[in-house]
């Protein structure tokens, strides 16, 4: 699926939760929509295209995507 057809439907839901009075709860039911809905292919591209700058995607649902995210490795020599 081309990413422009991701960012319109990530607005689209974002549409959905921005009446939310707390914008942290619209972007958690952003990102839980798009955890439960969405195919894993489709929750990579849209990762990876917010990692790239997320040009297009809403401020909500930036932030949504940004909680799907893996966190990054730790740093190299970093003991566990």
């Amino acid at each position: 699926m081309e990413i422009a057809k991701l960012v319109k439907m990530a607005n689209q839901i974002e549409g959905f939760f921005r009446g939310e009075a707390d914008s942290e709860a619209a972007v958690a039911g952003i990102a839980s929509h798009l955890q439960r809905f969405w195919e894993p292919r489709m929750r990579a591209a849209i990762i990876a295209h917010c990692a790239s700058g997320g040009e297009g995607l809403g401020e909500l649902a930036r932030r949504a995507v940004g909680r799907l995210a893996p966190p990054p490795p730790p740093p190299a020599g970093t003991a566990h």
